[in-house]
């Protein structure tokens, strides 16, 4: 491994070596989130390079969610980054047909996700933690699984519905015994999904489905750790430990393997420290991509609205580490008790997430139910109209990528904020977006 440079200090190869105290390089938290923007394609050119299918494979994993307000998540990931691009595209890019065979699949990563199909082999780890467990939500049919198998080789690729049906007559969680064999099939790799059709997931036989070889690869537990740290690290930019856990949903096991991965240096990253990370001034211990730590960062920051479950953010801990925001979806938290709405989507700007947007569509009308400015985003007039600029930006372009011609603010916090911001929305449609 070549030695890489951050600010003119050369960062050391780390191979079968130790975070030691001599060879871990210290960056302050503003580089570390400048890293982490870039490496997340959300500041510079490169972060739009490749498209959709480029997107993923920087990301290694879009979370899925049935939530759609503006869209679903996994349409406002790309869009986050590479602006208002097709829907159609998007879905097609994700599911469309391939000559080669499928370039994605879905699985439980941070969380059930859209995963580039290379990684398949390297989620065997989790695969056989199903299969020795031999149970999910729900107790698995006897007879169920094999009738699905049977199913799925006569006739191809089929739904739940075309299954047999997804529900089992009570509420939304009471599952068909088709419905629980066949996820039971996905979740120890016998079946895949890597198609959708109306959102709905079209389950195939693994081995016809991914391309040629890729089915009867298990690599060990130490092996797909490795790789996957790595993905998550790539990904993150600069990570802790606990953020590698968490954006992999490692089980105890498994995040005590990678302990000695981090330590021997095996996963590719290096060990840094990170100031201003904790209150109370202490250096905090970190891994970085080396790539991500190579030159500066530069080029143009992106303005936009971000899906609560953007991989910049999915982790609410590291979020409030990083940008000092504290953020939470309150979708499932009585509307009497939400403090910012329903599908609260932060606002970034400058590479600083600035705000919050609680968005609604009515009769062609992007609304923004609530607007709610963080105070360092307004604490001097000019920062207030940069604010303002920024939600100008995001709203409009939102609007127009999901098909509204207008755009109506609802409530502001901070209060005094409401006038200038309804009037910024009003001189837009003056003609001045």
């Amino acid at each position: 491994m070549s030695p890489h440079t951050i600010g003119g200090v050369a960062i050391p190869s780390h191979e079968n070596t130790g975070p030691s105290r001599e060879n871990t390089v210290e960056i302050s938290a503003d580089d570390a989130r400048r890293a982490q923007l870039r490496a997340q394609g959300l500041v510079g050119a490169e972060g739009r390079r490749g498209g959709v299918p480029g997107m993923l494979a920087r990301l290694g994993a879009v979370q899925l969610d049935t939530i759609s307000v503006l869209a679903r998540s996994h349409e406002l990931v790309p869009y986050a980054r590479l602006g208002p691009v097709g829907r159609a595209r998007v879905e097609g890019s994700y599911w469309g047909p391939r000559k080669g065979g499928a370039t994605t699949f879905e699985y439980w990563c941070h969380a059930a996700c859209l995963l580039p199909v290379r990684d398949w082999p390297y989620y065997s780890f989790r695969r056989r933690a199903f299969r020795e467990r031999e149970y999910r939500w729900h107790k698995v049919p006897e007879h169920a699984p094999a009738e699905v198998l049977a199913r799925l080789k006569g006739e191809g690729p089929l739904t739940a519905t075309q299954l047999g049906g997804a529900r089992g007559g009570g509420e939304w969680w009471d599952w068909s015994d088709t419905k629980i064999a066949v996820e039971w099939l996905l979740d120890i790799g016998e079946v895949v999904c890597v198609q959708r059709v109306g959102w709905r997931r079209v389950y195939d036989l693994a081995e016809r489905a991914l391309p040629a070889g890729l089915a009867g690869q298990e690599p060990d537990d130490a092996t797909c750790v490795t790789h996957l740290a790595g993905v998550a690290g790539r990904a993150l930019g600069v990570a802790t430990r606990a953020d590698l856990v968490e954006f992999l949903r490692l089980r105890r096991e498994q995040a005590t393997v990678l302990d000695g991965l981090l330590a021997d240096g095996a996963t590719g990253l290096v060990p840094v420290r990170v100031t201003g990370w904790r209150p109370d001034g202490a250096r905090v211990q970190a891994w970085a991509d080396p790539a991500a730590l190579a030159s500066p960062v530069r080029g143009r920051h992106r303005t936009t609205l971000l899906s609560p479950f953007d991989s910049l953010i999915w982790d609410r801990k590291r979020t409030s580490r990083v940008f000092g925001f504290d953020h939470r979806l309150e979708a499932y938290v009585p509307k009497d008790k939400r403090v910012h709405g329903y599908f609260t989507m932060p606002l970034l700007a400058g590479g600083d997430l600035i705000g919050r947007v609680d968005p609604a569509r009515e009769d062609g009308t992007l609304v923004a139910r609530r607007v709610s400015f963080e105070p360092r985003a307004t604490r001097t007039p000019a920062r207030a109209e940069a604010a303002l600029a920024a939600l100008h930006t995001a709203l409009w372009e939102a609007a127009g990528w999901v098909g509204c011609e207008d755009v109506r603010i609802e409530i502001v916090d901070p209060p005094a904020l409401a006038e200038p911001t309804r009037r910024a929305m009003h001189r837009t449609l003056k003609g001045t977006r």
